[in-house]
């Protein structure tokens, strides 16, 4: 299936265009197994002419067939090429960013790829509860792998230590994999969390 660029998309969003839209489908909770509880969610990437994808997921718990039976959590987020903030770049805050794109060209956005052919990427993603996690990883094509750098917790969240995301694009579809460590050493004791399969809607 052919990914169709957006003429408007700066150019350091071009390696993160196939994910560009909404997104659907169902998944399970934990490993997977008969016993796992399902899910269904909705996801979308947008831009709005800056250097990064704006991430939302809504998910809710349903029975087997799909029925909906309550909310079960929504994140939010921002997806963007890993590299050096330069004056060009808005922020922090309402401080203006340039009105051209900091990356002018494609030859611009090539330079940053990583030795592996790929390229460096940080994601940030917040969730109710107190919790925000920070990742950085890299997108290779239609394959995305995300580490947690940080995981900040409010002084009465759960608790929650690490995690690792894997994202592909397998015949027009989006696969995602979630794996949690829930206490102990930052990156030990990972464990299966979620996983779904998602169809593009839009």
């Amino acid at each position: 299936m052919p990914i169709e660029i957006p003429t408007d998309l700066t150019p350091e969003l071009v390696p993160l265009s196939w994910l560009i839209g909404e997104w659907e489908g169902r998944g399970r909770l934990g490993s997977g197994d008969e016993d796992s509880e399902h899910f269904l969610q909705h996801v979308s990437f947008t831009h709005n002419g800056l250097p990064y994808l704006q991430y939302r997921a809504e998910s809710w718990l349903t029975d087997d067939e799909g029925t909906r039976l309550r909310p079960l959590t929504v994140e939010t987020g921002f997806w963007a090429l890993e590299r050096k903030q330069l004056d060009a770049d808005g922020g922090p805050g309402l401080v203006p960013a340039d009105i051209v794109p900091v990356l002018k060209s494609a030859d611009e956005v090539e330079a940053l790829r990583n030795k592996d052919g790929g390229f460096d990427i940080s994601v940030s993603i917040s969730h109710p509860g107190g919790i925000s996690e920070l990742y950085y990883g890299q997108i290779k094509g239609p394959q995305i792998q995300l580490t947690t750098d940080m995981v900040m917790r409010g002084s009465h969240s759960k608790d929650y230590s690490a995690a690792t995301r894997i994202f592909g694009l397998v015949d027009g579809n989006l696969l995602w994999r979630w794996d949690v460590a829930t206490g102990g050493e930052a990156g030990k004791g990972l464990e299966a969390h979620a996983s779904a399969f998602l169809h593009r809607v839009s």
